[in-house]
């Protein structure tokens, strides 16, 4: 009697059948060998599995590559393990902790003995052992452990110790959970003599598909981003799946540190971090601020076109709000502080949400009245964790541009596929072309509501992407506690990925507020709820901007548009009169006098990105013209004023950017 055969589904869509029972040493023969050198992991049944993991008769099964993003987390995260085994060789004493594959990279945090600290030679040390452990081809083998010949194994190392007692007990967070799958068995990795590793996998068949990585710096860090917990070195790392595009990354890294929006800021002087008032909190310098309202008003102008109400809401609620929320549930150590009040406990808010709801449920509402659609530029206060701080990118205070919709079942698909139209519309009016879509959905540890009602905002997210025809991941068990959700990731001009917009289903904050609307039937009816931040941020939203344009904001946006410079100061009062006629017609103009050099202030305005600086002269002010020095372009002389205030609205109008 033959085998049963596996259908395998291939990156091109297409399928291959092998034998049940088969492995990745049966994969060269039946896929071909270009495809085998790059597969690096599997799916199976919806699970990502190692290549070495033997299938079963009707197993569903998807090849991983090297190339793709699911295949690079692997590549990253079974380098991580190659530079933990070279630390554990090199350094006696050594405990070590976890070692995540991140966006681009990786990193492993470790506790050197007698409070040592790594330096730049031990970077090269640590590459060059990890060099001949590649070398050595060495295959990642799997095995399952009891909890207690787990804690035997490595009783040497408190750490992972700590990680195998948190999940055994049921306690685990989510770097738990990414390091050790749980249950009545611990999952560990072995490669090499010695070396031995927590973690649910996949990994490469073998070290041997691993030579392209560099190490990139080392940082402070504390276990569990507890500031008041041990101090440990943390590395970061890159891994890539060829040469050349670990080349291109590093190259982009180059790019990038040009762009950094944290430096870009100080030097066009558009915001700053006080120490005075605190981590992840800015104050908004005058050009920061005018970009920002035109961010803000461009919204609310899309918005009110949109159909959407506007209203407010204050900056904290008592506690009771977020118990009917879930938010003290789920969400409290996001939460800042609770402030003892004499009437009650109060929080800063999180989240813009239960206001939104208890808008809502002021008044009996109509079937009639929905979809509502409720939007406001809302400001939340979550508490992260000092490690985590990042400039605009990771703040504690900020402003969300965030829309929440209430509808009936049957609006459900229309909404979210007109949701998505207006998210896409208007981030491609931010000058971003380049989309990825991902559906998060359940963790069944960490949410609320029947598994009807995730079944029912599931199917209608995924039906809303398969409209729109777009290819998306799946988000395994990275929804929301209250329901499933849309990602929608941009790519900026250096080739970064950048998540911002999100569509999430909502039917238990709906349920948990008790809203109803009086249907056709004449019955009370709960309605769906859709929560929608299209910036994600305005504070983040503004950074990723900075960085995608290298601070040469488009005309559009610019903080100032034009400059005008006199040649002499006896061309000043012309410009005076040019810099009042642009101003008149709604333009952000500026001029400098001419205290200095002419080409010193070019330079200078040069350096501030602005989008144009015209030059008066003598033979301009006979002939109402002037020169024109456009962001990247060639000086253009003898311009006519008109033909250029022309362009200049064009330009604007446009949103065209240099």
């Amino acid at each position: 009697m033959s085998a049963a055969m596996i259908d395998v589904r291939l990156p091109d869509g297409s399928t291959k059948q092998v034998p049940s029972g088969a492995t990745s040493a049966d994969l060269a023969a039946v896929i071909g060998p270009r495809l085998a050198k790059a597969a690096v992991a599997a799916i199976v049944n919806d699970r990502e599995t190692d290549l070495l993991a033997p299938l079963s008769a009707g197993d569903r099964v998807a090849i991983i590559t090297a190339d793709s993003d699911a295949g690079r987390h692997v590549l990253r995260h079974s380098t991580a393990h190659v530079l933990a085994q070279a630390v554990l060789q090199l350094f006696d004493g050594t405990k070590f902790t976890v070692g995540p594959a991140i966006v681009d990279g990786f990193y492993y945090d470790f506790e050197l003995p007698g409070g040592r600290t790594f330096t730049e030679d031990d970077l090269v040390t640590i590459t060059q052992r990890m060099n001949e452990i590649v070398e050595a081809n060495q295959p990642f083998l799997r095995s399952e452990l009891s909890p207690s010949a787990a804690l035997t194994l490595f009783a040497d190392q408190p750490y992972k110790c700590e990680i195998i007692q948190r999940v055994t007990a049921g306690s685990a967070d989510a770097d738990d959970a990414g390091e050790v799958a749980g249950g009545d068995s611990v999952s560990v990795y072995r490669n090499g003599d010695t070396f031995v590793d927590l973690c649910r996998g996949p990994h490469v068949p073998s070290t041997g598909r691993l030579p392209h990585f560099a190490l990139m710096k080392v940082a402070g860090a504390h276990w569990r981003s507890n500031e008041k917990g041990p101090t440990l070195q943390r590395i970061y790392g890159t891994a890539w799946e060829s040469k050349a595009a670990l080349q291109e990354h590093l190259v982009r890294l180059e790019e990038a540190e040009k762009r950094d929006h944290r430096r870009l800021a100080v030097e066009l002087d558009l915001l700053s971090f006080p120490s005075e008032l605190g981590g992840g909190l800015a104050v908004w310098h005058p050009k920061g601020a005018i970009v920002r309202k035109i961010m803000e008003d461009y919204s609310r102008e899309r918005h009110q076109n949109g159909g959407y109400q506007f209203v407010y809401t204050p900056h904290l609620a008592n506690a009771n709000l977020f118990e009917t929320s879930g938010h003290l549930d789920f969400y409290k150590d996001g939460m800042y502080p609770p402030m003892e009040m004499d009437n009650g406990t109060y929080y800063p808010k999180p989240m813009n949400c239960p206001m939104h709801c208890l808008i809502y449920r002021d008044r009996q509402r109509s079937y009639r009245e929905l979809p509502l659609r409720l939007f406001e530029l809302g400001t939340v206060y979550r508490y992260e964790r000092a490690g985590t701080l990042h400039g605009l990118l990771r703040i504690r205070g900020f402003t969300q541009d965030d829309s929440h919709i209430f509808c009936t079942q049957e609006h459900l698909a229309d909404e979210i596929g007109s949701l998505l139209g207006f998210v896409l519309s208007v981030l491609r009016r931010f000058g971003f072309d380049d989309f990825s879509y991902k559906l998060s959905t359940r963790n069944v540890d960490k949410s609320i509501g029947s598994d009807d009602m995730w079944e029912q905002a599931t199917t209608a997210l995924r039906a809303a992407l398969d409209k729109l025809g777009v290819q998306y991941t799946i988000g395994n068990r990275e929804a929301a506690f209250y329901g499933p959700k849309i990602d929608i990731d941009v790519r900026d001009a250096i080739g970064r990925k950048w998540q911002l917009s999100t569509i999430q289903a909502d039917f238990q904050l709906p349920e948990r507020f008790g809203l109803e609307y009086v249907g056709a039937d004449n019955q009370r009816h709960r309605p769906i709820m859709l929560h929608r931040a299209l910036f994600g941020s305005v504070e983040r939203f503004f950074g990723v901007l900075l960085e995608h344009y290298g601070g040469s904001f488009p005309t559009w946006l610019a903080p100032v548009q034009v400059r005008v410079l006199p040649v002499t100061s006896a061309h000043e009062a012309h410009v005076a009169t040019l810099v009042a006629q642009l101003a008149a017609d709604g333009f952000r103009v500026d001029t400098a006098v001419a205290d200095e050099q002419l080409g010193k202030r070019i330079r200078a305005a040069k350096l501030e990105r602005i989008p144009y600086v015209l030059v008066v002269g003598d033979d301009d002010i006979k002939a109402d013209s002037v020169g024109v020095n456009p962001r990247g372009g060639e000086v253009q002389r003898d311009t006519p004023f008109t033909s250029f205030v022309e362009r200049l609205a064009a330009d604007v109008r446009e949103g065209s950017g240099r």
